[in-house]
């Protein structure tokens, strides 16, 4: 069957998805995982992480990199899961037509919602093409603030949504952004809460898409 594909996906820009595709990445290596990005954002911020982690630190050999265009996710997802453990898609942040392959080839989708009513409600249109791909969906809290109503009161409405909410969050710290910024994940920085929140949404994460393998039911 080949490796297990993710794909990360919003409507609204700004959401954390490079954040997400780049931290998985990094704790999946550290579990000994081989791992394939792919970006099908013209905007390419998941390419420019990988190049400035190659020219940093050298070649990563359980890191693979690959770019395709909307409809030709199915064709590159084919070949890279043949070879890697994990495949993490990054997407462009729109929800029409062109997202739907993306979406067709995962095991899992990850919705990532920044904790703004906002970006909750440009989570709509990329669950209406989940349902419709019969996907399994997970929304993930970034960039969330600890103990505010704000932060409580989005998840209670994302739990409300015809998806699962991942109870481990990243949250609003310095380490996500410099890291990205130096082709590292939070976890490369140094122990602390946000190595220990990228960890926990990982094992999360692997614990959900695990029943998805042969299912394409939605959650």
């Amino acid at each position: 069957m080949g490796g297990l594909v993710i794909t990360v996906a919003q409507q609204k820009g700004g959401s954390g998805k490079t954040t997400l595709a780049v931290n998985l990445a990094v704790e999946l290596l550290r579990a000994g995982r081989r791992v394939a990005l792919l970006d099908t954002d013209p905007q390419g911020s998941l390419g420019r992480w990988f190049m400035t982690r190659r020219d940093r630190g050298g070649e990563d050999p359980g890191l693979d990199f690959s770019t395709a265009s909307a409809w030709g996710v199915g064709y590159e997802c084919d070949k890279l899961r043949r070879q890697a453990d994990v495949v993490i898609v990054d997407t462009p942040p729109k929800a029409d037509a062109d997202l739907r392959p993306a979406l067709r080839v995962a095991d899992l989708v990850l919705v990532p919602v920044a904790t703004s009513h906002v970006d909750l409600w440009a989570t709509e249109g990329v669950l209406d093409l989940c349902a419709r791909e019969r996907k399994r969906v997970l929304i993930v809290l970034n960039r969330a603030k600890a103990g505010t109503r704000l932060a409580a009161e989005v998840a209670g409405a994302a739990a409300e949504m015809a998806a699962g909410v991942a109870a481990a969050r990243l949250g609003n710290r310095i380490a996500f952004a410099e890291s990205l910024g130096q082709g590292r994940g939070a976890s490369e920085m140094g122990r602390g809460p946000a190595a220990e929140e990228a960890a926990a949404l990982l094992a999360e994460i692997l614990a959900h898409a695990a029943p998805a393998q042969g299912d394409k039911s939605c959650v």
